[in-house]
């Protein structure tokens, strides 16, 4: 985040967390969440893209407000924590493996950075990984056998959701820094 004004990136923050909002809202009541044809109990949506814009724009720790905000907004939409839980750990655990991405690999290359989307996407599956192994059979009651064999197909969702997120959320964030010539990456 560099040395960013702090009301900009706080102002920004409010603003993506509020987009997250938004966009979950409006995909929820409009059936517009389109579901992985191999397991339909996981749908595809667009509520990770501000979280990663969050990221790529104001840092780790606004991103890390924007996945609660997501979260949170989830339970108070729907009244299921664990669905909520669920999602806030997937968008976190994006953010997460792109920030180390980004502090590890070419740190002036924000948002494109290959290497850090990687990262993004393989954290997201291993931890989602671990979380479902937890999940479905102690809440959903998914018998284990059956959970061993979801993983595959919840591991492919969560390649192609990480891919759509981050790369939406790039292309939005270079978006914005072409339209704002005097913004700074830190």
């Amino acid at each position: 985040m560099g040395k960013q004004n702090r009301t900009a990136v706080l102002t920004g923050t409010a603003i993506m967390a509020a987009l997250v909002i938004v966009f979950d809202y409006t995909l929820k009541y409009s059936g517009l969440k389109i579901p992985f044809p191999w397991y339909p109990n996981l749908k595809f949506d667009f509520t990770g893209v501000p979280i990663v814009m969050s990221l790529f724009m104001y840092g780790f720790s606004p991103a890390i407000t924007t996945s609660l905000v997501a979260g949170l907004g989830i339970i108070m939409r729907s009244g299921n924590w664990i669905s909520a839980s669920m999602k806030f750990f997937a968008e976190l655990s994006t953010v997460l493996g792109l920030h180390m991405g980004e502090s590890v690999f070419f740190k002036d290359r924000i948002g494109t950075n290959y290497h850090a989307w990687a990262l993004g996407i393989a954290s997201r599956v291993l931890i989602m990984t671990a979380v479902n192994l937890y999940v479905l059979p102690n809440f959903w009651h998914v018998p284990w056998n059956a959970t061993i064999g979801l993983l595959p197909l919840i591991a492919a969702f969560n390649i192609i959701q990480g891919l759509v997120t981050i790369g939406l959320g790039h292309f939005l964030f270079g978006a914005v820094k072409t339209r704002l010539p005097n913004w700074s990456d830190g």
